[in-house]
């Protein structure tokens, strides 16, 4: 599968002048809609110069603008589809050959790995290791298994963890115990929930830290969101998997272990005894 263009985005923007830099945030921030405007639209809500517009769609790899904006179009299009509209035919593999699924599966882990740098993984543990902060976690219809299983983690590690569950008005009774110190972790992947979309906007506007977990068509929330990890979703299969988001997941709880290892050590022996 080719890249998104979120993807070329992450790869490239620290090489990225502060021009085209500032045209990248916009488009993140505006994913993918803003890119179908005319070049003239998209340079005024970027605060830039048509030229730095079009120096920032070569730079991604695009010959001229009107391709460009026909991969964003192919990428909306992907969004809004179904597990209907996905029904594919998958061949049966040959005897002793790895599952196509399978095969998809590992590849959307490695894949999803190549756009996520060090640093990106260090200042998003760096916040969450934060013993100041009150970490919430919440997902949608299929993603919240994700959210439920890093929180059940992140509860040993750490006190001022909460899973947030039940129905759209319970989750807005706890924006009154969040703040500027806190983070939300949402995990949303096509077709996105309007309802965490909601949330994350209400929670952003209390100055919450939003980090989006999401696909590489990414949720609406991008454009609220402080961290945004796109994941590959994409199998052959009336299905997305949700992969190589658990191995993210995973990922992050161990390096939260570790940068809280003292507290960490400390809270397991105490759960321990306590049994």
């Amino acid at each position: 599968m080719a890249l998104s263009i979120a993807e070329l985005i992450s790869d490239r923007i620290d090489t990225m002048p502060a021009g085209e830099r500032r045209a990248a945030q916009t488009l993140i921030a505006n994913y993918p809609l803003i890119g179908l405007k005319t070049v003239a639209d998209f340079s005024q809500q970027a605060g830039v110069s048509s030229p730095t517009i079009l120096r920032f769609v070569s730079r991604l790899g695009f010959q001229n603008y009107p391709e460009f904006q026909a991969t964003l179009q192919d990428e909306l299009a992907a969004q809004l589809q179904s597990p209907l509209t996905r029904t594919v035919a998958r061949p049966t593999p040959e005897s002793g050959k790895t599952s196509p699924v399978l095969e998809a599966t590992l590849e959307n882990i490695r894949e999803t790995f190549r756009h996520v740098s060090d640093k990106q993984i260090a200042d998003i543990v760096a916040r969450l290791a934060n013993p100041r902060a009150k970490i919430f976690l919440i997902g949608g219809r299929f993603t919240d298994p994700i959210a439920r299983y890093m929180a059940a983690h992140l509860t040993i590690v750490r006190p001022n963890v909460f899973h947030l569950t039940g129905q759209e008005s319970t989750w807005r009774d706890r924006l009154i115990d969040m703040g500027k110190r806190d983070v939300l972790l949402v995990f949303d992947i096509r077709r996105y929930q309007e309802s965490l979309i909601r949330f994350a906007e209400k929670a952003h506007a209390r100055g919450v830290d939003v980090m989006l977990f999401t696909d590489q068509w990414l949720s609406p929330i991008a454009r609220v969101a402080r961290h945004v990890i796109a994941g590959r979703t994409a199998v052959p299969s009336s299905w997305d998997s949700s992969a190589a988001l658990f191995v993210v997941a995973e990922t992050l709880i161990g390096e939260i272990t570790r940068s809280m290892e003292k507290e960490s050590a400390r809270r397991i022996r105490e759960m321990e005894d306590l049994r």
